[in-house]
């Protein structure tokens, strides 16, 4: 989830409840929740808490709120189970539509590394980011042959653990879904190309190594009808830019 520093909390709403606390005056807010640090038992964590949608009738609001936040807790079990790092889930809050979670050490997003690496013109900047480009394809290709999508990988919902740009970390499943087509995953592959382009100019060479690595790790029959949507997702995308 793309985040922008939001309110400042006030004192007076500095909650402790549940074994945590909210403990940080920074808000961070996306479309969808709102992100802030707490502690949890004494642990460094990270609360999300899902907000209301003034537009949208109670009752619905209510029900589509709780089938997300299961649809995200049920990714990240999943994302355990296959062996892909995501932040342990510590609490789950249901009346604040709340989860409380692992605040990752480090707290280096792939999109700060990529910059880093980028400007230091001592570096060999394919070669040094080869590597996390094979992970990511990797772990995409995992996360698709168990029939899941992420539904928004950008390079800022990928983290490096202890800033270790060999320990990937997926954070924010929030329109995380199962039970997917190839053209949903192509959707995926499009979203991740998309944002990187637009985030890391001039770097069309790492998307390239993540397919690769895509393609390795999700079969070649698997990994051809997902790309084949991908390329037609593409030319959908190029032909609404020229009409406008």
């Amino acid at each position: 989830m793309e985040v922008d520093e939001g309110v400042p909390l006030a004192d007076e709403q500095v909650e402790v409840e549940f074994g945590y606390e909210i403990d940080s005056a920074t808000l961070k807010q996306g479309a969808e929740a709102r992100l802030f640090r707490c502690t949890y038992l004494g642990r460094p964590a990270v609360a999300k808490e899902r907000f209301e949608k003034k537009y949208r009738h109670p009752q619905l609001d209510t029900l589509l709120t709780k089938e997300r936040l299961k649809a995200e807790l049920r990714a990240l079990v999943k994302c355990r189970q296959l062996g892909i790092d995501v932040p342990t889930v510590y609490f789950i809050d249901s009346a604040k539509n709340r989860i409380i979670m692992e605040r990752i050490e480090g707290d280096l997003t792939v999109r700060d590394y990529i910059e880093r690496v980028r400007k230091d013109p001592s570096n060999s900047f394919a070669e040094l980011l080869r590597p996390l480009a094979n992970d990511i394809g990797d772990m995409l290709a995992n996360l698709h042959k168990a029939n899941m999508v992420h539904g928004d990988l950008t390079t800022s919902n990928l983290l490096l653990r202890n800033a270790d740009p060999s320990k990937l970390v997926v954070i924010d499943f929030g329109l995380s879904y199962a039970q997917v087509t190839a053209e949903d995953k192509g959707v995926d592959l499009y979203v991740l190309e998309k944002a990187l382009l637009s985030t890391h100019p001039n770097t069309e060479f790492l998307f390239e190594i993540i397919l690769e690595s895509y393609r390795k790790s999700a079969g070649k029959k698997s990994a051809e009808n997902v790309i084949r949507k991908l390329d037609e997702i593409r030319l959908r995308g190029r032909k609404r830019e020229m009409i406008g």
